[in-house]
């Protein structure tokens, strides 16, 4: 029976050399982690994830601790509209029609660094739900900066602790979730 059904629902990115390493892409209830040195280009990775998915009509909430809301909503017009983030305004109706040719949601929700933890993140989630907004990708931008629960002498064991609950709030919504 394993064999005939799918052993893993997954999400592609827009990249077909790493959906196949990843045997399709991110699946329900796991974490894909982005790791590169600061200013190398992690939350456009994220964006273009993100976009990826919406093209695929899912809907993503992308959870932002560092950029405002609609810087990085800029960046997702940029994205589908190939117009850079300086030059929409001078192109708002070419990329207001492409973006309303998609198809899926797209929710965009700020917090403060330090100010969410991943039980924040949970209680959001299941608001949307409430809402009868079936998410399929979580983003979080990004997780080191969000609230560590309980208090860690040292600061790796805080984040590791961040990143086994985005995991396990991963598997409770069994979505996949990219940080």
């Amino acid at each position: 029976e394993r064999l005939t059904k799918s052993a893993r629902d997954t999400i592609k990115t827009p990249w077909d050399v790493i959906n196949e390493i990843m045997d399709g892409g991110l699946g329900t209830g796991e974490l894909g982690v982005i790791v590169a040195p600061a200013g190398i280009g992690k939350s456009w990775t994220l964006q273009a994830l993100g976009a990826g998915a919406l093209k695929n009509k899912k809907s993503i909430v992308h959870y932002t601790l560092e950029l405002n809301e609609n810087y990085v909503g800029l960046r997702y017009d940029s994205i589908f509209s190939g117009v850079t983030t300086s030059n929409i305004k001078y192109y708002k109706e070419d990329v207001e029609k492409r973006i309303s040719a998609l198809g899926g949601n797209l929710i965009i929700k700020y917090f403060p660094t330090k100010a969410a933890s991943v039980q924040t993140i949970g209680a959001h989630l299941k608001q949307i739900e409430l809402s009868e907004i079936k998410v399929d990708v979580v983003i979080v931008d990004y997780a080191d900066i969000l609230m560590p629960t309980g208090f860690f002498k040292e600061k790796r064991h805080a984040i590791g602790g961040i990143y086994e609950d985005l995991r396990g709030l991963a598997g409770e919504f069994q979505i996949p979730i990219w940080t």
